[in-house]
């Protein structure tokens, strides 16, 4: 695959990945309306599952940016995960903060693992 594919392949599932995230957030936020960010946290579970997946797949270089990076990259977020933690903790919710970072790394490397075991099934 060329540069300019794949530059145009990365913008075109970046901008894929972005959108699903939005969907996907506000969808689960919409059902269960809570301070509690559950909408990032599925986001971020199931963009673990996804990439472990691809992972297990053992794509060529090419096709594991573009699904990985371009992707899943633009569909988790590091950063609204850190932020809506620590927005937890200063509305003095440590509780939730704490099982936000706690339940968000067990099933984050549990998914990530289980659909790397998936993938290299495939």
């Amino acid at each position: 695959m060329t540069d300019p594919l794949v530059w145009v392949g990365v913008l075109l599932l970046g901008g894929a990945g972005a959108v699903t995230r939005l969907t996907v957030d506000k969808a689960v936020s919409r059902r269960l309306s809570t301070a509690f960010p559950y909408g990032t946290l599925v986001v971020n579970i199931s963009g673990a599952l996804l990439l472990g997946f691809f992972a297990g797949l053992a794509l060529p270089p090419h096709l594991a940016l573009l699904a990985g990076t371009a992707f899943v990259g633009s569909y988790t977020t590091f950063s609204t995960w850190m932020l809506e933690t620590h927005r937890l903790a200063e509305e003095r919710q440590i509780w939730s903060a704490l099982g936000n970072i706690g339940v968000s790394m067990v099933l984050g490397l549990g998914a990530a693992l289980l659909g790397q075991t998936v993938g290299g099934l495939w």
